[in-house]
């Protein structure tokens, strides 16, 4: 069975040229400082629209609009995070500061699926969210842990690439320290490719996890990975430090 969380299909191995390319997309990790610990803005999707229920970062697909009379896609980006951030919470974040800390594709595989840039960036100002009651729901800030604990006590949905975002984020105790260590690193490609262990969990995985290349998460030396388990999600990293 489909684990709720994920949103993948098949198991099965999947060439990237068998299917369409993904849709370039972008979204806003936005961070504000609350007395002694960090937090992070989250929406509610609507129940009966794409990704419905689940809580997400703002962001949405890349318009030819978003290009502004140049070619460069990572420029595009941030114009589509700055834009749909706008429309999904009323608020404009200069893109000045955008750490593109990391990249994520979903495997291939039929329908649309979206190639995303993760923007990380903060606000010390105040603003006032303001959600339209139709594609977005509700919003909430956040801080990561305590979104992590909701996510596994059921009472959030998230997709892994927010999940991980989420885990990154809450290994950090304060907005600055966040920002500059992951400023310092490289921007993380997540190429995500599903598979199965030997208890039938489903496992997304990453480049580092020995089952990654042959899509065998029964291989399993060094792990990059998110068991999608009917209990919880459970992150193992052995090969790549967090």
């Amino acid at each position: 069975m489909k684990h709720p969380n994920d949103g993948y299909g098949t198991v099965e191995r999947q060439e990237s040229s068998d299917f369409p390319p993904a849709i370039p997309a972008a979204t806003v990790v936005l961070l504000r400082q609350n007395h002694s610990e960090p937090e992070v803005l989250m929406l509610h999707k609507n129940q009966e629209i794409d990704f419905g229920g689940l809580w997400v970062f703002p962001g949405g697909r890349i318009d030819n609009d978003d290009f502004n009379g140049t070619s460069d896609l990572n420029i595009a980006a941030r114009n589509a995070a700055v834009r749909e951030t706008i429309e999904e919470a009323g608020i404009e974040i200069p893109s000045d500061d955008f750490i593109w800390f990391s990249h994520w594709t979903p495997p291939p595989r039929e329908g649309r699926r979206y190639a995303t840039w993760f923007f990380l960036t903060s606000t010390e100002d105040e603003h006032e969210i303001r959600v339209d009651g139709q594609e977005i729901q509700n919003h909430q800030w956040i801080n990561p842990r305590h979104a992590l604990q909701r996510h596994s006590s059921g009472e959030i949905d998230v997709v892994p690439p927010t999940w991980v975002t989420l885990y990154t984020l809450a290994q950090f105790a304060s907005v600055e320290e966040t920002l500059t260590t992951l400023k310092s690193r490289a921007t993380r490609t997540y190429e995500t490719h599903l598979g199965k262990d030997t208890d039938g969990a489903r496992i997304t995985m990453w480049a580092g996890d020995s089952g990654y290349e042959d899509w065998d998460a029964t291989q399993s030396d060094e792990t990059h990975r998110l068991i999608m388990s009917p209990d919880g999600f459970d992150f193992q990293h052995s090969a790549v430090e967090y």
